[in-house]
């Protein structure tokens, strides 16, 4: 995990979790892994369904949890980098060789992907961003605008900074 020194940059474009999809998001899966408890003690299935039920249920209020906590940063875009408010950096865009958002690429919902250079470290910031290998994901819990945008942003910077090295 990269942290930035200071936060002198200006912001040009930021993504967040709006209010109403992050706590749909949370109670979706939290009410799931509720009722997948719920079934697990008041029924009586066999013993090994039983486990398999309340551990699901237990994996799914731990990822809603997880949903929750991640989904309170911000993703920012600066001009030297795409990093998450609380000071991690995803990517800086001499990393990133490409940014993908049309219709059947692999990305999240609301958002768009990127291909880096070089593969990064796994993370995991469930309804915000993930990463695996050279690819990146933004978006989930998020507002399509506010991607859209932000991919149409950092296309245009790495047009720009493509033109200067030309």
């Amino acid at each position: 995990m990269t942290k930035t020194k200071a936060k002198t940059d200006e912001v040009l474009s930021t993504v967040a979790a709006s209010g109403p999809r992050r706590w749909f998001g949370v109670a979706t899966m939290g009410g799931l892994g509720a009722i997948l408890i719920y079934i697990a003690f008041t029924t009586t299935p066999a013993f090994g369904w039983q486990v398999f039920l309340v551990v699901m249920g237990v994996g799914a209020v731990v990822l809603a949890d997880a949903t929750r906590r991640a989904t309170e940063n911000v993703i920012e875009l600066t001009e030297t980098e795409l990093r998450v408010s609380n000071g991690e950096v995803i990517a800086t865009l001499d990393e990133i060789d490409v940014v993908r958002r049309a219709m059947f690429d692999m990305k999240p919902s609301n958002g768009f992907a990127l291909k880096l250079k070089q593969p990064r470290l796994r993370r995991w910031q469930p309804g915000l961003w993930w990463a695996l290998g050279r690819r990146v994901g933004v978006g989930g819990v998020t507002p399509g605008s506010q991607g859209k945008a932000m991919a149409q942003t950092l296309e245009a910077l790495l047009a720009e900074r493509k033109a200067g090295r030309e």
